[in-house]
């Protein structure tokens, strides 16, 4: 139990520390209300599930092992963070009054939620940095003498589900601002503000050392 409390209290501080699932969920959430939001949140901690899976078949070893396949992950990441930077503020400018009218009206038809699930699970799938967490904190937390497979599955699954949690109030926040927040003027410095992130974030991850 206190090797449990422990990591629930390290997941929470990790949590709290806004990276690039943070950025993309604001976005989405402004695209496409809080159904936007929660539904990238959503592909965000089925990444997680995925890595956590892989975690305990020894899979993700391999690839932080690997310099070749980890460098691939990384720069694949950095490029898809990058281009929805880059997507951000030219949605925001697009030079359209009707479709300002109909962002601020029905924003959920600016971003549907397969796309935003899309979104979210790729950004996750494609920071390395979830690859090195997984393989370097989750066995931390495994009782000693337990089963591996079913410990490192178990921790990653609640730290999912923190990160689905946590994520849904943030679009949750920004959904209930938002008819100031989808405000022309308003908008487009939030959104591109939130693609400057995203590209600092993506050339960052490609930039760093593991």
């Amino acid at each position: 139990m206190s090797l449990f409390l422990a990591f629930l209290g390290v997941s929470f501080v990790i949590l709290a520390t806004p990276g690039p699932d943070t950025a993309i969920t604001i976005r989405n959430a402004l695209l496409g209300g809080r159904a936007g939001g929660v539904f990238t949140a959503l592909g965000i901690a089925g990444g997680q599930t995925i890595w956590a899976l892989a975690t305990s078949a020894g899979i993700v070893a391999l690839l932080v092992a690997s310099e070749p396949l980890f460098l691939a992950v990384k720069y694949a990441g950095a490029a898809y963070l990058i281009y929805l930077g880059v997507k951000a503020p030219r949605e925001a400018w697009r030079p359209s009054h009707q479709a300002e009218r109909a962002a601020i009206a029905k924003p959920s038809r600016r971003l549907t939620a397969a796309s935003a699930f899309r979104q979210g699970l790729i950004s996750d799938l494609s920071n390395p940095k979830m690859a090195v967490f997984f393989a370097s904190l989750l066995p931390q937390f495994v009782p000693p003498g337990g089963e591996s497979f079913a410990a490192l599955l178990g921790l990653g699954a609640v730290f999912a589900v923190m990160t689905f949690v946590w994520l849904t109030l943030y679009a949750t926040v920004v959904a209930k601002a938002g008819d100031f927040l989808r405000r022309p003027s308003i908008r487009r410095v939030i959104e591109g503000m939130t693609g400057v992130v995203l590209i600092g974030l993506g050339i960052r991850i490609a930039t760093e050392h593991r």
